[in-house]
C-alpha cells in the first residue's frame, strides 16, 4: 500500500516541507508539503530530486577500523578509551568534536551535553562556523541574543527588500520564489541586490549595487549618516530602546559620501537613489547572508546593517526588519543547543557564570565548560600542531569545505586518533579516519530541524536503516555511557533528547532568554511524532504565538535595550603585483556543499558538471584565456584548475569559483585549498569572498569529452572533471602530454574488454581523435579528442548512452559528435527539473514565445522550481535584442 510521510527539505536554512511517497515496490518519490509554512508545496529543484540521492552506492554500512570491518561494540569501546586516555593524559581541552547543520537537533543537543557538561570542555565547534557565525555574533553584540527579529513572510510584505550578498534565487530558491511572487503582486514593491557580481538575483532587482568586496561597512555607514542626516531617525523608538546611538553616530560621521563612493566604487547616482529608497520607505527589510557573513569583517558588516534598522524603528514590525539568511538546514538548531564553540545550550552564554551555573545544575553534570572552546579555523590549527589528540568529526567534509584545505588534511592525517561519523565511505575526510562510523542519512533519520524563520519542523524516516547504521545521538550517547556517564544519556529514542531539550529552554527562564519551547518539555513520543511546524517562542502555558521580536524593545541585554555598535570600515582591497585578483566562493544553483548528495543526481548534474571560474571577458584576454579554456587559480595557500567561463557579469579583476567541488569529482577544485585561513575576530568565521590570488591560463595538449556507462576509474590526466548522467557518466579532460596509446587509454578508464574493438578515426592534422566502444547494440564508452576545448553536442553525446546503436550511420553519427538533423541538440541544460536545453529555449523564442511565462507555457521550464527563471529571461531578452539589431 503507498503510503506518505511529511518530513522536511536537508538542505538550505528555507526548512522547506517535503512529502516522501513509498510506492508498494519501494520506490520513493517527493513533492513540496503545501501545509508547510516555509514553502506551501514549492521546491527548488535540490529539493526536487531528493528521492534520486537516497540510494545505497559509496555508502559506509557497518563500522571500521583502520579501514577492517568492526562491529559497533569494538568500534564505540575503542572510541571511548581514546578519548578517555587523552583526558586523563592531557586533559579535557585534549579532545575536540567537529559537528555539523546537517545534524538534526537532537544529535547535536546530546554532542553538546557530552563536550561541554561531561567532558568538561568547550572544543566542540560545527560547520555552521562557517556560514552564520557572524550573524550570531552580531545578533548578540546588538540584542543581547541570538535572536533573529522577523519571519518570511515579512519578505512579502515589505515595500522595499535589500538582499544583500545573497545570491537568492540559486542559494534560497524558495524564498526566491515567494519574493517575486510578491513583487509580481504588488509591482510597486522595490528590490535592491548589493553584491559586486551580476548574480541571477540582480536579474529581478530594481536597482543593483555593485559593490567593492567587503565595503558593506562603509556603504551602511553612509547610510546610517544619510539618515541622520535627513532627519529619518525614530527619536522616540531609540530614546526608549536603545543605547549607544551617539557613539555609532561617531563612527559614521567620520565617513563622507565621497569616501563612501571611493570604497564602494559606485556612481554617485546608484548610491544616492538607494540612500532615499530606504529613507523613505518604511516596511523594509535588509536580508543578508554569505556575502556578509564569510569576511573578516563580517560582524562588523551585521551590525553596520541593524544599527540602521534599530535607527528607524524597523524592527520587529510585519514587513521591517534585518534578517538572516542561514545556509544550512539546522544551523539555527545547533545554535539552539549551543553547538558552537562559544555558547552554552538554550541560548546561554558560556561567559555568564550564572548561565553555566544553572545549566550543570540542570545536566547534573561533574563538570561545565568554563571558557569557549576552539573555532572552527583554531581548532584545526590545534589539530595540526598536536593540542588535540582524539577529534571526532560528524556529517561534515571540513578537508574541502575549511580554508586553507590542504593545512586541514595534513593536520587530520597526523592526527592520533581521529573518528568519523558520515553517510558515505570515501569524501575527502572519511579516507583520514581511523574509526569510520555508518550514520543514518535523509530518510532514515528521525528528529526535529529550525530553519531561518525560527520554525521548528521534524524530519521523519521513512527508509529503514541499511546495514548496521546508527543515528548519531545514538553513536554519542553510547561513548558517553562507555566513558562512565550512562545515566546522563539513557535515551532511548529523539523524543526523550527533544523534551530534555525543551525542558533546559525553559529552565529558571521566564522571559529573561529568547529561546523557550517549554510548551513541548511535557510531550510524549506519540505527540512528538505527530508534531507540526512552530516557530519559537512557545512557552510554557503560554497560548500566545509570538512570530516578531522587538517591535517593542525588550531586548536580551540586562537593561532590555539593543546596543548600536560603532563600526569602522577595513581594509578591503587585499590584492597585490603577485596576486591581483580579488577570489569569491559560493554556492551555484543544483548542487549542495560538497556534493555528497547532490553529485549522486544526473538531473543536477545537468545545468553545470564541472568546476568553473568566471572571469570578466578583458581580464581573460589579458591573461591570455579563451572561452571554455582552463585557468590555473593560486594563492599561498595553495591552487586548483577549472573551466574559465568569461561574461561580463563578473566584475572586472575578480573571479567567482565555486565550492562543491572536490577530490571525488575533480583533479583539482577544491577551492577552499586556495583560501587562506584569515577570520573575523569577533566571530571566527573565515573570510571566503575576498581572496588575492593570480590566475593564468593552463595549457593542455589535448583537451577531452567522454561518455560512459559506468564509472570512470584510476583518472590519469592534468584536468578531470566527472558527473554523473543519464545512464551513466560524463567526464571532462585534458593532457599536458600525449598519451601514447588512447585504446588502452580507454580501456583502462572505461573497464573495457580487449575484446570489444573501438569506432573511430584519427585526424593528424588538427589532432582530432574519436573512439566508441560498443557491446552490441549498447555504447560501452566514447572519448572525443581535439587540440582545443571539444566541440561536441555534449547532452546529445550523453543521451547515446540509452540509445539503441544497431544502425551502423547512428554510430558513424556519434563518433562525429553532432546529431542529425532529425534529433536537434537541446545544448546545455537550462530548466533541471524539465531537461530543457538553451538551444531549445533560443527556438522557442523564434517561433515566437517572447516571455518566460510563454516559454513555460511551450516547454515547461521554470514552471516547477523557478530556479532558473532569470536564466531563462536572459536567453529570450539576448534574442531579442540580437532580432530587432
Amino acid at each position: 500500500m503507498t503510503r506518505e510521510i511529511k518530513t522536511t527539505c536537508p538542505y538550505c536554512g528555507v526548512g522547506c516541507g517535503v512529502i516522501a511517497r513509498i510506492a508498494d515496490d519501494g520506490n520513493v518519490s517527493v513533492k513540496g508539503d503545501p501545509d508547510h509554512p516555509a514553502n506551501f508545496g514549492r521546491l527548488c529543484s535540490k529539493g526536487s530530486a531528493l528521492a534520486e540521492t537516497i540510494d545505497l552506492d559509496g555508502r559506509v554500512l557497518h563500522p571500521e577500523i583502520a579501514g577492517r570491518r568492526a562491529g559497533w561494540n569494538e568500534a564505540l569501546d575503542l572510541v571511548a578509551q581514546r578519548f578517555s586516555d587523552a583526558i586523563a593524559e592531557h586533559g579535557p581541552d585534549s579532545v575536540a568534536f567537529y559537528v555539523s547543520g546537517q545534524l538534526l537537533t537532537e544529535d547535536y543537543y546530546v554532542a553538546n551535553k557530552l563536550m561541554k557538561g561531561f567532558i568538561g570542555s568547550a572544543n566542540i565547534d560545527t560547520n555552521s562556523r562557517l556560514c552564520m557565525s557572524s550573524s550570531v555574533a552580531g545578533h548578540r553584540r546588538a540584542f543581547g541574543a541570538d535572536t533573529v527579529p522577523g519571519t518570511y513572510e515579512d519578505l512579502e510584505l515589505a515595500d522595499l527588500v535589500i538582499l544583500t550578498g545573497s545570491n537568492l534565487a540559486w542559494c534560497h530558491p524558495v524564498i526566491y520564489q515567494r519574493l517575486t511572487a510578491a513583487k509580481q503582486a504588488r509591482p510597486g514593491m522595490k528590490i535592491v541586490v548589493i553584491d559586486p557580481r551580476r548574480t541571477m538575483t540582480a536579474d529581478f532587482a530594481d536597482l543593483h549595487l555593485a559593490i567593492r568586496p567587503d565595503s558593506d561597512v562603509a556603504l551602511f555607514l553612509g547610510l546610517f549618516e544619510h539618515l541622520i542626516a535627513n532627519n529619518a531617525i525614530d527619536q522616540n523608538y531609540v530614546a526608549e530602546h536603545t543605547n549607544g546611538f551617539a557613539e555609532a553616530f561617531a563612527s559614521a560621521s567620520g565617513v563622507s559620501f565621497n569616501e563612501v563612493l571611493e570604497r564602494t566604487g559606485l556612481p554617485a547616482m546608484q548610491l544616492r537613489e538607494f540612500y532615499r529608497l530606504f529613507e523613505a520607505t518604511e516596511k523594509t527589510v535588509t536580508c543578508y547572508s554569505q556575502g556578509i557573513n564569510q569576511s573578516s569583517s563580517g560582524t562588523d558588516k551585521v551590525n553596520a546593517i541593524i544599527n540602521c534598522h534599530l535607527a528607524t524603528g524597523r524592527i520587529g514590525r510585519p514587513g521591517m526588519g534585518p534578517f538572516s539568511l542561514t545556509g544550512q538546514p539546522n544551523a539555527m538548531g545547533g545554535r539552539e543547543v549551543g553547538g558552537l564553540a562559544n555558547m552554552l545550550a538554550a541560548h546561554m552564554a558560556i561567559e555568564s557564570g550564572q548561565d553555566r551555573d544553572r545549566v550543570q545544575r540542570f545536566w547534573q553534570s561533574p563538570a561545565i565548560a568554563e571558557a569557549p572552546g576552539l573555532k572552527a579555523v583554531d581548532m584545526f590549527k590545534a589539530v595540526g600542531d598536536g593540542r588535540i589528540k582524539a577529534l571526532w568529526i560528524m556529517a561534515t567534509n571540513p578537508v574541502v569545505s575549511l580554508p586553507d584545505s590542504d593545512a586541514v588534511e595534513a593536520a587530520i592525517k597526523a592526527c592520533p586518533f581521529v573518528v568519523v561519523s558520515d553517510i558515505l565511505k570515501t569524501t575527502d575526510t572519511a579516507r583520514h579516519a581511523q574509526v569510520l562510523l555508518p550514520s543514518l542519512g535523509w530518510g532514515e533519520k528521525s528528529g526535529t530541524v529550525t530553519n531561518s524563520e525560527r520554525r521548528i519542523s521534524r524530519q521523519r524516516s521513512f527508509i529503514d536503516a541499511p546495514g548496521e547504521a546508527r543515528a548519531d545521538w545514538w553513536q554519542l550517547a553510547e561513548v558517553a555511557r562507555r566513558m562512565g556517564f550512562a545515566d546522563a544519556f539513557a535515551f532511548a529514542s529523539p523524543a526523550d533528547i527533544f523534551v530534555e531539550h525543551a525542558a533546559l529552554s525553559a529552565f529558571e527562564n521566564s522571559g529573561s532568554r529568547d529561546f523557550d519551547i517549554g510548551a513541548y518539555a511535557g510531550i510524549g513520543k506519540a505527540a512528538y511524532e505527530e508534531m507540526t511546524p512552530f516557530q519559537w517562542p512557545q512557552p510554557i502555558g503560554d497560548e500566545r504565538i509570538v512570530t516578531r521580536f522587538f517591535a517593542k524593545g525588550s531586548f536580551f541585554h540586562a537593561d532590555r535595550k539593543a546596543r548600536f555598535v560603532p563600526v569602522e570600515p577595513p581594509a578591503s582591497d587585499r590584492t597585490s603585483a603577485d596576486y591581483p585578483f580579488t577570489l569569491n566562493t559560493g554556492r551555484i544553483r543544483d548542487q549542495w556543499h560538497t556534493m555528497t548528495r547532490t553529485g549522486k543526481s544526473a538531473r543536477l548534474s545537468a545545468h553545470i558538471a564541472e568546476p568553473f571560474g568566471e572571469l570578466h571577458p578583458r581580464d581573460a584576454m589579458e591573461i591570455g584565456i579563451g572561452n571554455a579554456g582552463l585557468v590555473e587559480i593560486e594563492s599561498p595557500h595553495g591552487r586548483v584548475i577549472v573551466r574559465a567561463l568569461i561574461t561580463e557579469r563578473q566584475a572586472r579583476g575578480s573571479i567567482f569559483v565555486p565550492m562543491h567541488w572536490n577530490d571525488q569529482f575533480a583533479a583539482r577544485a577544491r577551492i577552499d585549498a586556495v583560501v587562506g585561513p584569515l577570520t573575523d575576530p569577533f566571530s571566527g568565521q573565515p573570510a571566503s569572498k575576498n581572496v588575492a590570488v593570480a590566475a593564468r591560463p593552463l595549457k593542455a595538449a589535448r583537451y577531452g569529452f567522454a561518455v560512459s556507462a559506468g564509472k570512470p576509474q584510476n583518472l590519469s590526466a592534468t584536468y578531470w572533471a566527472l558527473a554523473k548522467a543519464d545512464g551513466g557518466w560524463r567526464l571532462e579532460l585534458a593532457f599536458d602530454h600525449a598519451v601514447e596509446d588512447w585504446c588502452a587509454w580507454c580501456r583502462s578508464t572505461f573497464d573495457i574488454s580487449a575484446e570489444i574493438e573501438p569506432l573511430g578515426y584519427a585526424d593528424q592534422q588538427s589532432g582530432d581523435l574519436r573512439l566508441a566502444f560498443f557491446d552490441g547494440t549498447r555504447l560501452l564508452a566514447a572519448l572525443f579528442l581535439a587540440a582545443e576545448p571539444v566541440a561536441v553536442a555534449r547532452n546529445w553525446a550523453i543521451s547515446q548512452l540509452a540509445a539503441e546503436h544497431g544502425d551502423l550511420r547512428k554510430r558513424f553519427a556519434l563518433v562525429a559528435g553532432r546529431p542529425g538533423a532529425d534529433k536537434p541538440d537541446p545544448g546545455a541544460t537550462v530548466c533541471s527539473c524539465f531537461a530543457v536545453g538553451v538551444n531549445q529555449i533560443v527556438a522557442a523564442v523564434r517561433g515566437g514565445c517572447h516571455s518566460v511565462e510563454a516559454i513555460g507555457k511551450e516547454l515547461n521550464a521554470g514552471t516547477n522550481c523557478g530556479s532558473c527563471r532569470a536564466e531563462i529571461k536572459g536567453i529570450v531578452d539576448g534574442c531579442l535584442a540580437a532580432a530587432a539589431e
